[in-house]
Order: C-alpha cells, then sequence, then structure tokens
C-alpha cells in the first residue's frame, strides 16, 4: 500500500516537473531585447493599451505572453529579480508601465519577488480571483491589465501588504548613479 502511494505521488512529482520544464514561462529570455517589436511598450506613455490576445501573442515572448495575457505563473525561486538588490524601478514588461521602485522590495521567502508598495495608486489593477478553491486578489498592470501576480495582507510595514509578482512580467531599469547617491542621502 505505501509503496502504490509513493508510486502515485512520484508519478505526480515527474508530471509536474514535465510540465514545468516545457512551460513556455521558464524561457529566460531578456525583455529588454524584445522592446523593439513592441509598439506599446513605453516607460513614459500612461495611456491604456486596449489590444487583442492575438496582437499580444505577435508581439510578446512566449513567456512574458504566458504569464501577463493567459495568466501563468513562473516556477518559485526562478526569477532573476528574486534576489536583487540593485537601485532602480520595476516596470511591466508587456507594455512598460511604472510599477515598483526597488526601495520597496523586500525579501519574503515566498520565491517571486515581492514589493509592499506600487509607484502608484493607478500602476496596479486589483481583481478577485476565486480560481483554484482559494480567496485571493490577482494584480494586473494598469496600463494594459496584464497579470503580474497577487496581492496578500502579509507583508512589512508601512503598507502590511505583500506584492507576490511573477519576475517574468517585470522589466528592470538600474537608477542613474546621481539618484542612487540623492536617494541614499536625502537630506543633502
Amino acid at each position: 500500500m505505501l509503496r502504490t502511494i509513493t508510486a502515485i505521488l512520484f508519478t505526480g512529482l515527474l508530471q509536474q516537473c514535465s510540465f514545468s520544464q516545457n512551460n513556455p514561462s521558464n524561457n529566460n529570455s531578456s525583455t529588454m531585447d524584445t522592446t523593439k517589436k513592441n509598439p506599446v511598450y513605453s516607460t513614459t506613455d500612461t495611456s491604456k493599451v486596449a489590444i487583442t490576445e492575438e496582437e499580444w501573442k505577435k508581439i510578446l515572448p512566449a513567456d512574458i505572453f504566458y504569464i501577463a495575457r493567459q495568466k501563468g505563473t513562473e516556477r518559485p525561486w526562478t526569477s532573476k529579480f528574486e534576489k536583487s538588490n540593485e537601485v532602480g524601478t520595476y516596470y511591466c514588461a508587456a507594455c512598460g508601465n511604472a510599477l515598483f521602485r526597488s526601495d520597496t522590495k523586500f525579501e519574503s521567502g515566498c520565491g517571486w519577488p515581492s514589493f509592499y508598495d506600487p509607484i502608484s495608486m493607478s500602476s496596479i489593477i486589483y481583481t478577485p480571483d476565486n480560481a483554484h478553491g482559494m480567496k485571493r486578489t490577482e494584480v494586473q498592470c494598469g496600463r494594459c491589465k496584464a497579470h503580474l501576480g497577487h496581492v496578500f495582507d502579509d507583508g512589512p510595514p508601512p503598507t502590511g501588504l505583500r506584492y507576490c509578482i511573477n519576475g517574468v512580467v517585470l522589466d528592470f531599469e538600474k537608477a542613474k548613479e546621481a539618484e542612487k547617491n540623492y536617494k541614499e542621502k536625502p537630506n543633502q
């Protein structure tokens, strides 16, 4: 009986790993290189983006499309941004909308990049998510409605929130050295 249960669990684990290995969200393509063929990508334009899923599929790399448009999830602990401590701004990889500043990023231990505060009230859309038998709040890009991840109420002060974000749908731009120095010495 124990061998049967072990065999079933092992088979399920192999199938899950196999799915994860073949999942397009695991493609580690560089999103910054793909913005050239994405006509809606802009870190300065704040107008809403409304294009069809077919158009998104043509302009987004498969890994970003899977997360942003099909509400996928990347495997935990695979994001290049999870442990990053660089100073700068995180943007939506689908449209370039500014989402989070690096000074709101924290180590939550959940396996995905986590933040406690978005850049602005309009940078994020909050949507109820009752999928998989859970009650959660999905967060989407305020400009293009790309799926980013979820927000939970177990984060640090001052907000008490934890925005658990798929790193695949994030772009990052380092702060200029002058901006970095100013942030480190705000009283000067």
